[in-house]
């Protein structure tokens, strides 16, 4: 894409600094390189992230959840998450192996503030470390130990832009199911249908 015909594309660090002004000193301030209380408080109160990775072949970010606190705080340094049954497709592990960075955005259910954790990971099976994490008698596959390297949060203008807390619509929104999103991708080779069906059993009966 040529971007230099363009007069309207930002394409130095001038430019965009201009763009958006000063940047205050709390958030400056905010960021720190340890697990700070308060931090902390937000990380145990969360039920859901999504972990950032990168690889050969570029960027994956992908949800996690489980009951508040599933992330682990070993200590001011280190967090431990659980990696429990999903695809298969382990898009963030393979990219682990070859570079350890990984960012964090932590979301608490009603509380407009995110936090972010930046910092690097490894994977461990260590035995007790699977059977810390056991959910109903079910270990995770593996275990991320983060080193973190800096951590802050984020304010909440994004989520009241977004209404995200508000109350869930009655029904689900008009969007495509995930078998009606299959089924169009493999031009009908996947009944939507039944794949639709099925899938609320799957699940629960997948879950750990």
């Amino acid at each position: 894409m040529n971007t230099q015909a363009d007069p309207h594309t930002i394409t130095s660090l001038p430019q965009l600094e201009a763009l958006f002004g000063a940047v205050g000193e709390a958030s400056f301030k905010k960021e720190v390189d340890y697990l700070h209380p308060a931090y902390q408080a937000l990380i145990q109160a969360s039920p859901f992230a999504v972990l950032a990775t990168s690889g050969p072949g570029g960027l994956d970010a992908s949800p996690r959840g489980d009951p508040p606190g599933f992330v682990a705080i070993q200590d001011d340094k280190t967090l431990l998450l659980p990696e429990r049954r999903g695809n298969n497709r382990i898009d963030s592990l393979r990219n682990l192996l070859v570079d350890s960075r990984v960012a964090l955005l932590f979301l608490v259910p009603g509380v407009g503030e995110t936090l972010r954790v930046n910092g690097r990971a490894r994977i461990t099976v260590a035995p007790e470390m699977l059977q810390r994490f056991a959910m109903e008698g079910k270990p995770p596959h593996c275990v991320l130990v983060i080193s973190v390297e800096s951590v802050f949060f984020q304010c909440a203008r994004a989520l009241q832009r977004s209404k995200l807390w508000q109350a869930a619509p009655p029904s689900r929104p008009d969007v495509p199911t995930p078998g009606a999103m299959l089924q169009a991708l493999t031009a009908a080779a996947i009944d939507g249908e039944k794949y639709d069906r099925e899938l609320p059993a799957r699940q629960q009966s997948t879950l750990y």
